[in-house]
Formats: structure tokens, C-alpha cells, sequence
């Protein structure tokens, strides 16, 4: 109980500190292949901007991007442009929210968009999965991505949070992506969970 007390106040602390308000899980519109809202924790986005894969020169997707966290805390810390795709227009309209009052909503958008169905912009060249949708949404946005890659050939990484098996079962099998590494990340929390980690693959077209 404690534990989680603190982490709670960590989390805050951090949304205070990007002037941002994304606690809280949100099930609105959630179902079979579109999933809960639920932030990503800080301390696993700090792992992932401590990897140095992510810098100024990058250009971030967050799929399922919600009220935007992902995108406030990874510009504002590594310096890079995001731009969060989201299906709820709820969860859209607190991301815009936020980025009227965010330290780096200069370097994020926000788009209302169903992922399987984007077209990536050629800028992209890195993107982030909090378990958004089931993998029946996830293979038309692999697809999607490769479609852009093929257009404007670049490094494409993929950085998936907490995966499941169906998740790394896909992800394994798909020829255009090669397993890169993997950040333990299961030293954050009181719970072990063999989840807990950030696989990153590298997309090859």
C-alpha cells in the first residue's frame, strides 16, 4: 500500500513538473480490440529515454496515445517531435488539453485516427506501444508502417511496453521486423511481472 502511495505522488510530481494532468485509467470505449487508457509510468519512460535510441533528430508515433503522456514527457526529455494517434475522442480532446498547457506541446500533435487505418507520415521513424489494441489491430499498423518504410526508406524502431505473448508471438514471427533489445524494467515495481519490460525491434524493408 505504501508502495503504491509513492508511486502515485512520483507520477504526479511529473505531471506537475510538464504542467499536464494523465493519471488514471480510463475504460471509456474500450472493448475486444481497442483496450483501456493506462499510463505509461514515468519510470519506464525515463528507461526508455535513457537508451539514447531516441534524440532530437527523431520523429515518435505513440499509438494509442491517450492523454498524451507518452509524447509531453519523451519531446520534453530527449527533444524529440511526436505525434500521438488516439481512437477516443475523449481521450483526444484531454490530449489537447494538455497540449495547451504542456513545457513541450510545441513538439507534439495529436491526431483523431483509427490506427489501422493511418498512413504514417515519412517523418516517422520511431513508435511506442502500451498494449493500444489487440494484434488483430496491431498487423494492419505493422503493415502500415512497412508501406511508409518502402516509400521513404529510413530506420524504423518499435519500442512495445509490457508485451503480451500474442504481442511478441506476432512480432517475433514478422519477417520485416529483427528483435533489437530488450529493458528490464521489472526492478521499478514492488510486483514482479515478467511483462515488465520495453522490447525494441528495428524495422528491415
Amino acid at each position: 500500500m505504501i508502495d503504491t502511495i509513492l508511486n502515485f505522488r512520483s507520477e504526479m510530481s511529473f505531471d506537475r513538473m510538464l504542467k499536464i494532468k494523465t493519471t488514471g485509467r480510463d475504460d471509456t470505449g474500450a472493448d475486444d480490440m481497442n483496450y483501456p487508457y493506462e499510463p505509461t509510468p514515468y519510470s519506464v519512460l525515463q528507461r526508455v529515454s535513457g537508451t539514447g535510441l531516441i534524440g532530437k533528430k527523431n520523429h515518435l508515433l505513440d499509438y494509442g496515445c491517450g492523454k498524451g503522456r507518452v509524447s509531453f514527457f519523451l519531446s520534453y526529455q530527449t527533444g524529440c517531435r511526436c505525434t500521438g494517434v488516439e481512437l477516443n475522442e475523449r481521450l483526444y480532446k484531454k490530449a489537447l488539453q494538455n497540449k495547451e498547457t504542456a513545457v513541450s506541446g510545441n513538439k507534439c500533435s495529436f491526431l483523431m485516427e483509427n490506427a489501422a487505418s493511418f498512413e504514417v507520415p515519412s517523418e516517422i521513424d520511431r513508435a511506442f506501444f502500451f498494449n493500444p489494441f489487440s494484434v488483430k489491430v496491431l498487423k494492419p499498423v505493422i503493415y502500415r508502417l512497412k508501406a511508409s518504410c518502402r516509400i521513404n526508406p529510413r530506420e524504423i524502431r518499435l519500442f512495445f511496453y509490457f508485451p503480451s505473448l500474442e504481442y511478441t508471438g506476432y512480432l517475433m514471427q514478422e519477417e520485416s521486423l529483427m528483435f533489437e533489445d530488450e529493458l528490464d524494467t521489472s526492478d521499478l515495481f514492488y510486483e514482479n511481472q515478467k511483462r515488465e519490460k520495453v522490447q525494441i525491434y528495428r524495422m528491415n524493408i
